[in-house]
């Protein structure tokens, strides 16, 4: 297979891994920094869905023949960084072992297609949108707090989506790490990044708080935020997968990867579009191999884990949440997008949002849960009819049809 591989099929697996780790990575390390996690931890975190990602990538795309393109949980990082402060780590690892079992028994059983179908996808939406907006926001407070930082990131950031969208975060990150470099920015924290460089494993504990902060808004935006967009890619571009082997497997690997910080691995979407299309190579049998290339480097990213934390750890907190937050923007944006796009659900959908994004805790449950039950009980609330209504409705029908008095046969 290697003899044949052709560069652009080599460049694009590799590109496809780099966006990740220099983009979307970076949200771990913050929702660490904000759960106060030893290097270790997240050297194992790293550890765990890079492996993740590694082992069900290479086999999908080789069983398939398809460029299945998997990743960790980016809108489940995303949620970490609200929920994850707030449990004890062992709680959020059963939150983890949760979340993994409940995307394996959805997958196992066949039931993805028709719990996407039942579920509002107006409401999953709003709640990631929810959950995003409390960090994207917070580049306005960085903006005047470390204006010479972070201004010139967010400018390099949506000049890059203007001229070249896939790369528009590594420019910005560049940009970040090119000022920071000159403004003598840089701190070295080496000493922390030595203790671990693999597998650490953590006893999952099973509590109330890990069950509705974490593992159920952690299992619903990997279905939907994550596979049913990722499934649309590869049907997007004549991929026939069936549904029930991704899921199965992801939610199978994220289970036992979870004692080990993996908080769920799934599979992509934007940067699985690289490898699906005709840039990656003209003939669509041939891209499979994108995905065997992707695969590889979340191994070897696996393998040496450890230093790549100790790398980012040099990064400044300020560096981090912001492109952290520039990350999100665009999932922010779709979610946005797709929660007010529906004319049906639309006030749910925005009752939805703003609970999560209210961040409230009552009784020990975050907003995440309260965000979608008042946003399921404001949809039944406006889709419910009475039952005068429903037979006011019938007869009416019922009359329209009748004969008008002209058309009645004399």
């Amino acid at each position: 297979m290697f003899k044949s591989l052709p560069p652009s099929i080599l460049i694009t697996g590799v590109l496809t891994i780099a966006v990740g780790y220099t983009g979307p990575f970076l949200i771990i390390v913050h929702a660490a920094q904000l759960a106060g996690l030893s290097s270790a931890q997240l050297a194992s975190w790293l550890w765990a869905v890079s492996l993740g990602s590694g082992i069900a990538g290479l086999w999908l795309s080789w069983r398939w023949k398809m460029p299945v393109i998997t990743a960790w949980s980016t809108p489940g990082a995303a949620v970490l960084l609200a929920a994850l402060p707030g449990v004890p780590y062992p709680q959020a690892v059963g939150g983890f072992v949760i979340a993994g079992l409940l995307v394996w028994l959805v997958g196992i059983s066949g039931a993805f297609d028709a719990l996407m179908k039942r579920f509002p996808p107006a409401l999953a939406a709003a709640l990631l949108a929810g959950i995003l907006f409390r960090f994207v926001v917070e580049l306005v407070p960085a903006a005047r707090d470390h204006a010479t930082l972070v201004l010139p990131m967010a400018l390099a950031f949506f000049a890059g989506r203007r001229l070249w969208p896939r790369y528009a975060l590594i420019g910005a990150l560049a940009v970040g790490a090119g000022l920071l470099l000159q403004q003598g920015g840089w701190h070295s924290t080496a000493t922390l990044a030595a203790s671990s460089s693999g597998p650490l494993w953590t006893t999952p504990q099973f509590s109330l708080s890990g069950l509705s902060n974490i593992a159920l808004p952690l299992a619903l935006v990997a279905l939907t935020g994550q596979f049913l967009p990722g499934m649309a890619v590869l049907k997007n571009d004549g991929y026939a997968l069936p549904a029930r082997a991704p899921v199965t497997i992801l939610g199978a690997l994220s289970l036992l990867l979870a004692p080990f910080g993996g908080h769920g691995v799934v599979l992509a979407a934007i940067t699985a579009a690289m490898c699906t299309g005709a840039e990656c190579h003209p003939d669509q049998q041939q891209r499979w191999k994108a995905g065997i290339v992707a695969a590889l480097c979340y191994l070897i990213v696996a393998a040496v884990g450890g230093s790549l934390v100790a790398l980012l750890l040099l990064l400044p907190k300020a560096l981090v949440m912001a492109a952290a937050a520039l990350a999100l923007f665009g999932t922010l944006a779709s979610s946005l997008s797709a929660a007010l796009g529906s004319d049906s659900q639309r006030e749910a959908a925005l009752l939805t949002f703003v609970v999560a994004a209210s961040g409230v805790s009552i009784a020990g449950i975050g907003a995440p849960l309260w965000a979608l039950l008042a946003g399921v009980a404001a949809s039944a609330v406006l889709r419910w009819q009475p039952g005068w209504r429903t037979t006011a409705g019938v007869n009416a029908a019922a009359c329209a049809a009748l004969p008008t008095p002209a058309e009645r046969p004399r």
